[in-house]
C-alpha cells in the first residue's frame, strides 16, 4: 500500500479505537504508526493491541510502527476535606507533609524532592495550567506560595514546577516494568516522559538494550535547555506541545516547535509534532480552520510525523480524523511553495561517505528527474540519511529486518519494503527495479537510483550509487 504523502501519521489507540476492525480502518485511512499510552493501558491490553496491529500488518504486507508511551512520574497534590477548595488571588497557600485532608489554606504534598529543590520565586502550576502560584517561603516540610491565578482546586490534581529541576529520574518502577513488557512484545519505539536532562534518556537506553528506539518527549523547560544533549542520546524527539504550553508561556511554544524540528532535521533524526492538532474532531466531524493551518505548518516545516491523541483514542470520529490529516498533508505537499519552504531549512551533509552518497542521490535524482530513490538499509541508518535530504523523489527503503522497517515507518518519506539482501550487484539492481515497479513508483522505461553498501549487507557502509532502467518487469 503506497501513501501519497511523505509526512507520517501517528494514531493513538484508546476506547474509541482498540478493536481490531477500527485499527484496520485507521491503517487503511492513513495511519502509519500506532501509539499506545501506558497511562491508560494495562500490560495485558498492550499485548492485545500489539497482536491486533501485527495482524493488520500481516494482512497489508507493509511494516507498521508501534510507539509505546511511558507514563512517567506524576506529581499530584493530596486530598481536600471537601474534595474541592476555592483558592483566591493574593492569598498564601501552604503545601506540607501532613496527610490530613486539605482545606482552602493548605494541602498535602507527598513528593519530598519538591521540598528540597524548589526555591522562593519559582512558579507552581496546578490542574493543567488553571491555577498559578509563586513560592514565597520554604522549609524542609512546607512551601508557602502566593496565589497568582486562583479558582477551584480539586483533590489529586497535578502540579508542575517549570522553574525547578527536580532530582528525580524520568522513569518510575511502573515505567520500568512497562518498558520491559513492551520490548518483549516487540514494540518499535519507547516514548519517554518527564525528561529533564540527557541522563534521563541514558537510563532508558540501558534498559532497552537496542530492542526499541527511544522517542524523547520534549515537554519540560529543563529539557529545552538541554536540547543538544537529549537529542544526541535519543533516536527521535516528540514536541509535546500540551505539557510545554502548561509549563511555559503559550506564545513561546511555536518558536520552540520550530527550533526542535530544525535540530532534528540537522541531526537526521525523526521529529513528531503532537497534541491538539485536530482537537475539535474529538466531538466534531470536521476540524477548525486554525487546526488545519496548524497541521499544515508542521508539514511545511518538514516534520517526520504528526500525531493524533484524544482525537483517535477517545473521540467520536477516529477514522475521520486520520482521513482529514491525510488530506491536509497531501494538499500541502502538493502546494507550489512546498519544496521551496521545506528546503529552506536544508543543511549540509556531514563529512562521511554515507552522508555524501545520500546527498548525491538526491541531487542526481532531481537533476535526471528519476522515478524513485531506492536504498538498501539493514540498520536503518541509510534510510535516515536519505530522509534527511528531503528529496523530491519518493524513497523506497529495502531492508531484511522487520524491526528496521517498523522503526522507519515513522520517518519522513520512507516507503519500507521487507526483502532479503541481494547476493550480488546484478541481483541488487534487478530487485530494486522489480520492487519499484511492483510498488507503483516506476514504470517500464523510467530510471531509478540505487544506494547501497559494498560489500553487500555491511551495516553503515553506504558507498555506492547506481542509476538503472526499469524494464518490462513482472510485478510478481
Amino acid at each position: 500500500m503506497r501513501r501519497n504523502r511523505r509526512v507520517k501519521i501517528i494514531a493513538t489507540l484508546g476506547p474509541s479505537s482498540s478493536d481490531p476492525e477500527t485499527i484496520a480502518a485507521l491503517f487503511e485511512a492513513g495511519a502509519d504508526v500506532f501509539r499506545i499510552n501506558m497511562s491508560h493501558t494495562s500490560p495485558d491490553k498492550l499485548s492485545e493491541l500489539v497482536a491486533a496491529i501485527r495482524k493488520v500488518e500481516d494482512d497489508a504486507g507493509r511494516p507498521i510502527g508501534i510507539l509505546t508511551d511511558l507514563q512517567g512520574p506524576k506529581l499530584r497534590i493530596g486530598e481536600f476535606a471537601d474534595d474541592v477548595a476555592e483558592l483566591k488571588e493574593g492569598e498564601i497557600f501552604r503545601f506540607d507533609r501532613s496527610q490530613t485532608p486539605g482545606s482552602p489554606a493548605r494541602v498535602y504534598l507527598s513528593h519530598g524532592e519538591i521540598f528540597k529543590a524548589v526555591e522562593p520565586g519559582h512558579r507552581l502550576i496546578l490542574d493543567d495550567g488553571k491555577l498559578h502560584m509563586i513560592v514565597r517561603e520554604k522549609t524542609p516540610d512546607t512551601i508557602l506560595a502566593e496565589v497568582v491565578t486562583g479558582g477551584p482546586l480539586a483533590s489529586r490534581k497535578g502540579i508542575s514546577l517549570p522553574d525547578t529541576v527536580l532530582p528525580i529520574g524520568a522513569m518510575t518502577d511502573k515505567d520500568r516494568r512497562d518498558l520491559e513488557h513492551a520490548v518483549t512484545q516487540g514494540v518499535d519505539w519507547i516514548g519517554l516522559s518527564f525528561v529533564q536532562r540527557g541522563d534521563d534518556v541514558a537510563e532508558a537506553r540501558k534498559l532497552t538494550r537496542g530492542r526499541a528506539a527511544i522517542m524523547t518527549k520534549m515537554e519540560k523547560p529543563a529539557a529545552i535547555d538541554h536540547l543538544d544533549a537529549i537529542l544526541e542520546l535519543s533516536d527521535g524527539l516528540m514536541v509535546a506541545r500540551g505539557d510545554l504550553g502548561v509549563e511555559m508561556p503559550l506564545e513561546r511554544v511555536p518558536g520552540i516547535q520550530k527550533r526542535i524540528t530544525r535540530a532534528c532535521r540537522n541531526a537526521g533524526k525523526p521529529v513528531v509534532i503532537a497534541t491538539q492538532m485536530l482537537e475539535s474532531m474529538i466531538t466534531a466531524p470536521v476540524p477548525t480552520r486554525a487546526e488545519v493551518s496548524d497541521v499544515a505548518t508542521a508539514v511545511f516545516d518538514g516534520a517526520d510525523a504528526v500525531m493524533l491523541s484524544a482525537e483517535s483514542a477517545a473521540g467520536q470520529y477516529p477514522v475521520e480524523a486520520v482521513v482529514t490529516m491525510d488530506k491536509i498533508a497531501i494538499e500541502v505537499e502538493g502546494d507550489a511553495s512546498y519544496q521551496q519552504i521545506v528546503h529552506a531549512q536544508a543543511t549540509q551533509p556531514e563529512a562521511t561517505a554515507a552522508d555524501a552518497i545520500s546527498a548525491a542521490a538526491r541531487t542526481v535524482s532531481e537533476t535526471l528527474n528519476l522515478a524513485a530513490i531506492v536504498c538498501y538499509t539493514g540498520s536503518g541508518s541509510t534510510g535516515l540519511r536519505a530522509a534527511r535530504e528531503r528529496p523530491r523523489q519518493p524513497v523506497i527503503a529495502l531492508t531484511p529486518s522487520a524491526a528496521t522497517g517498523r522503526r522507519l515507518a515513522l520517518v519522513w518519506g520512507l516507503h519500507c519494503v521487507l526483502t532479503d539482501d541481494a547476493k550480488d550487484l546484478d541481483e541488487m539492481v534487478e530487485k530494486a527495479c522489480r520492487i519499484a515497479y511492483r510498488e507503483g513508483f516506476a514504470r517500464p522505461g523510467q530510471r531509478i537510483i540505487i544506494s547501497a553498501g559494498v560489500p553487500l549487507g555491511t551495516p553503515g557502509a553506504t558507498n555506492m550509487l547506481r542509476v538503472a532502467f526499469v524494464g518490462d518487469t513482472d510485478p510478481d
